[in-house]
């Protein structure tokens, strides 16, 4: 410890030492006796201002400071799947098991299991010559997840040993020599959070990130290696949306961050992710998730350090070749730790006091998405998706926070209060919302889905947009005043909301939706509004169109269970029928 580094000044969660010559931007220190963690962010002469990520009641001018003179970094290896940490990669189940509900200031943990033995599965042969990325052995993490342990950044040369068998993440797996020196490998490593992991190349996406959601899927579709937001006001179901979109994306790994958000709400999919099964596997969901837990009552500053932490986690298996997603819930928690820092720093504020670096630390965390090719020999791919909640107050969308994060993410997953007061779930607006993927999946889309998936979007689209200026006419002068053709545009934009759009996140069937059915579904609605508008044509009644039995059934297109996808064959014949037309 320096003797030299003492605390001057405590504003908060922003700490000033002097004395700290030599030090760096972004170096970890120990504040005070009671070892709290904290990062430089600032340095001016010889004094380092230090955000701490715990309380610092209680500190004051006078005490220590430990230089550290390394960055904050995360510990990465076997075992972090199932895991629920901190901002700064402490592990909250066995905290609680030592402490209780409350994490104490300074306590330090490891963040993975230093005992544990892991069994190792040579892939590299002794003799081989590897370089950094390349695929040593692999260990059976959890059911679902095989872990590659992968040759560190900063390894290159001709393994020497290599061993198989059962060991712990520090014992050595592996020695590999360069220019006459040994170095040993294990299965665990060190990254700093704030700097991306290197890969070789990037790709622009073009595979859908599938959640089961129908809105977003067929509508304002996501891809693996691609960026979304969804912002909305409290209570418009943007936890809910990412929970569910946790659950069911096809996505090999869930990278949960819980920004900032309130505790029952983690608790919440804590709770749900362990006894719900991927539909994939069957196995538990939990499994294949990394939480990251800096809820509302901890400390502030620690939100920064959360987001950094899940995306570095997120890149390590992402390295593998895996899909990996990320739920950053919410933005704006960590937009508002920020502007904390800014105001204690008394830097020049941006828009509504945000600092003016907000869009450029936006833009750094979402560019860390992508969908790329991994170092290492084999030429593997891997995705990192990013989808971020934005809570702005009262549900305003000029807010600059989603403002700066629209300018960055290519999908706009906008929550409407309206629709959500009308218990219209996920009330996500497709008047407002977009994706620009839509170029991008076009080929998947034909070769996967149908031909025709495209132009059904688009017509169910259009006839939305009419519906609304529709509405707007019928309110002024009466419905009955309207023709009987835009009568049934607005029936059949009823059902597309009803009967499509609209998804119960606790039915058992209606949770979850295949691409192939949110197909079929569609087709059936938009088969029925051509057949009755070409019957409308040559004089069938309205009210008769209304009366049909083969109606009704469309209501209940969304409970049809996956397995039983023939039914719509059926359901099209009898509409076929219903309007006089023969078998096709």
């Amino acid at each position: 410890m320096s003797k030299k580094s003492k605390i001057v000044k405590v504003a908060g969660p922003l700490v000033i030492a002097s004395g700290c010559r030599g030090a760096r931007m972004f170096d970890l220190v120990r504040v005070s006796d009671k070892n709290l963690v904290g990062e430089i962010i600032e340095l001016k002469s010889d004094k380092a201002y230090i955000q701490v990520y715990e309380e610092t009641s209680g500190i004051g001018p006078g005490e220590n400071v430990e230089l550290i003179n390394s960055p904050l970094t995360v510990e990465l290896g076997p075992g972090l799947l199932g895991s629920i940490y901190d901002g700064v990669q402490r592990p909250l189940d066995k905290i609680s098991l030592k402490y209780g509900d409350f994490i104490p200031r300074g306590v330090e943990f490891s963040a993975l299991d230093y005992e544990k033995k892991w069994h190792f599965r040579p892939i590299a042969k002794k003799g081989d010559h590897i370089g950094p990325g390349d695929i040593l052995g692999e260990v059976d993490e959890t059911v679902l997840i095989k872990h590659k342990i992968m040759v560190p950044a900063s390894v290159e040369g001709k393994i020497v040993e290599i061993a198989e068998g059962d060991f712990n993440i520090k014992e050595k797996i592996a020695l590999v020599n360069n220019k006459d020196k040994d170095i040993s490998i294990s299965m665990s490593s060190k990254w700093p959070v704030r700097n991306p992991k290197p890969f070789k190349k990037k790709f622009s996406p073009s595979v859908p990130l599938t959640t089961g959601q129908r809105v977003i899927d067929t509508f304002f579709p996501m891809t693996k290696g691609g960026t979304a937001c969804i912002p909305g006001p409290f209570g418009a179901g943007k936890t809910v949306t990412m929970h569910e979109v946790a659950k069911w994306s096809d996505a090999d790994i869930i990278v949960y961050i819980a920004c900032g958000e309130r505790g029952n709400e983690c608790a919440d999919l804590l709770l749900s992710f362990p006894e719900l099964k991927d539909p994939r596997t069957g196995r538990p969901l939990l499994e294949r998730t990394v939480v990251i837990a800096n809820t509302s009552n901890m400390p502030v500053a620690a939100r920064e350090a959360s987001v950094y932490t899940g995306i570095t986690i997120a890149e390590y298996y992402r390295d593998m070749g895996y899909n990996v997603a990320i739920m950053a819930d919410s933005t704006s928690r960590w937009a508002e730790a920020l502007r904390e820092i800014s105001g204690r720093l008394e830097e020049m504020p941006g828009e509504e006091g945000y600092p003016a670096y907000l869009s450029s630390r936006l833009a750094q965390f979402y560019e860390r998405a992508g969908s790329v090719e991994c170092l290492g020999s084999d030429r593997r791919k891997g995705t990192l998706s990013i989808m971020g909640a934005v809570s702005p107050p009262g549900g305003d969308l000029s807010d600059p926070v989603v403002q700066a994060t629209l300018r960055v993410v290519k999908v706009f997953w906008g929550l409407d209060e309206k629709l959500a007061h009308a218990r219209h779930f996920p009330a996500i607006n497709w008047l407002e919302s977009y994706s620009l993927y839509h170029d991008n999946l076009r080929e998947f889309i034909k070769n996967n889905i149908s031909q025709d998936q495209i132009d059904l979007k688009i017509e169910a689209m259009r006839l939305l947009g009419e519906e609304s200026s529709l509405l707007e006419i019928a309110r002024l002068v009466g419905i009955d005043s309207l023709s009987f053709e835009d009568r049934l545009i607005l029936e059949v934009a009823k059902s597309i909301r009803e009967d499509f759009l609209h998804q119960n996140a606790f039915h058992e069937i209606d949770t979850y939706t295949s691409l192939i059915k949110q197909h079929r579904i569609l087709k059936v609605i938009m088969l029925f509004f051509s057949l009755a508008k070409t019957k409308l044509k040559e004089g069938m009644s309205f009210e008769e169109i209304l009366k049909l039995e083969a109606k009704e059934k469309i209501s209940r297109l969304k409970y049809i269970e996956e397995s039983k996808l023939e039914e719509f064959d059926n359901i099209e014949k009898e509409l076929k029928e219903a309007f006089g037309k023969s078998k096709e």
